[in-house]
């Protein structure tokens, strides 16, 4: 299994601990709880190191789910000198992804245009970037529903359908679990 690289990840924890993560009310605990497990999740299913660090920092400048940030996107310089600059991109594209307008183009075989809700730009990420982001929205999302009940029934049918349609974005561990977490909200056979 590939590890992050050690100086960065405990900085990487004190510094979200310090920003107030573990203070923060979340689904399964605290933000950093979560945030622990959603980077454990990646690690358990090979993710590259900087994909892990970006899991563990994914809501740092807060994300189109989670409102609360604990840096500013002005404020970016800060987080890219704790966890690299690549670690650092992926939280920014992670936090900046308008759900609504990217989520449908994911697994449709069209370009998959990211808007940034922060600006309003457009742009086309990167192959590798968008199945990092990908992976951290399943481990993300994953992870949200196994600790609370309500969002689970409320939005289990359609993460399952997106990531059955983002099926070959996924790592095959990451698929897996995605299958196996949310099988319960798959279609019926012909329907």
């Amino acid at each position: 299994m590939r590890r992050p690289a050690p100086a960065r990840r405990p900085r990487a924890e004190e510094f979200l601990a310090a920003r107030g993560a573990a203070r923060t009310a979340h689904p399964g605990g605290t933000l950093l709880d979560h945030l622990h497990r959603v980077a454990g999740l990646l690690s358990a299913w090979d993710a590259d190191p900087d994909v892990q660090l970006a899991g563990l920092c994914h809501a740092t400048y807060g994300t189109d789910g989670f409102d609360g940030s604990l840096l500013g996107i002005t404020e970016r310089g800060v987080l890219a000198e704790l966890i690299g600059d690549r670690a650092e991109a992926l939280v920014y594209l992670y936090a900046s992804c308008d759900r609504s307008a990217v989520y449908p183009l994911l697994g449709t075989g069209l370009p998959v245009v990211f808007h940034d809700r922060f600006t309003g730009r457009e742009h086309t990420p990167a192959e590798a970037d968008l199945r990092a982001i990908v992976e951290i929205t399943a481990a993300n999302e994953l992870d949200v529903l196994a600790h609370h009940v309500g969002l689970a029934e409320r939005h289990g049918p359609a993460l399952y359908r997106l990531f059955a349609r983002s099926r070959d974005l996924l790592s095959a561990p990451a698929w897996n679990a995605c299958a196996e977490h949310l099988a319960r909200y798959a279609p019926e056979p012909g329907s």
